[in-house]
């Protein structure tokens, strides 16, 4: 099945072979991808400006927008859930977060690991959720110390096993 994978100029997307990217996701220059990761229909990541680094069993769910500014990566770590039209551009989430759909989360923000973005939450520009908190709102506002070590295993063992089922068993039929 063709998936739509663009070079920009020299910068040319890697994958790793155990990822599953959704043919009608998009991906195009500089972005990496991680083992069991999974990239959903609509998705769009866009490195034209700076790397976008996915981790290794992470979702990017149906409709997410994930681009870069020049001076800042957007990182993405192991074992995160960014949910249904999520924005992130020139941010990072740590490994083992959740960002819930709809949500933004803006330039040289953070989202430390084992910690959760609610859904349509804003993440202002340098603003960071530290470990163990929810982000609520817009813009959001911190619940520390709420959320705990594992919260999300769960969803991105589920995700996990839907790339793997997708890569076997998805075929096109019209």
């Amino acid at each position: 099945m063709l998936v739509p994978i663009y070079a920009l100029g020299d910068l040319e997307p890697r994958i790793h072979p155990e990822a599953f990217v959704h043919p009608d996701a998009i991906i195009i220059g500089n972005v990496e991808i991680g083992a069991w990761s999974s990239i959903w229909p609509g998705a769009v990541l866009r490195g034209d400006s700076g790397l976008i680094s996915i981790g290794t069993e992470t979702s990017i769910q149906d409709g997410s927008v994930i681009h870069c500014i020049p001076m800042q990566p957007t990182t993405v770590g192991d074992r995160c859930v960014v949910g249904h039209i999520v924005h992130l551009e020139g941010c990072t989430v740590e490994s083992d977060s959740l960002v819930g759909n709809g949500s933004v989360v803006l330039h040289f923000a953070v989202v430390q690991s084992n910690s959760l973005v609610g859904a349509n939450a804003v993440i202002p520009n340098n603003m960071v959720v530290p470990t163990g908190a929810m982000a609520l709102g817009v813009p959001a506002k911190l619940r520390e110390n709420t959320v705990t070590a594992g919260f999300n295993a769960l969803a991105v063992a589920s995700y996990v096993a839907n790339g793997k089922r997708y890569r076997q068993e998805m075929r096109l039929i019209g």
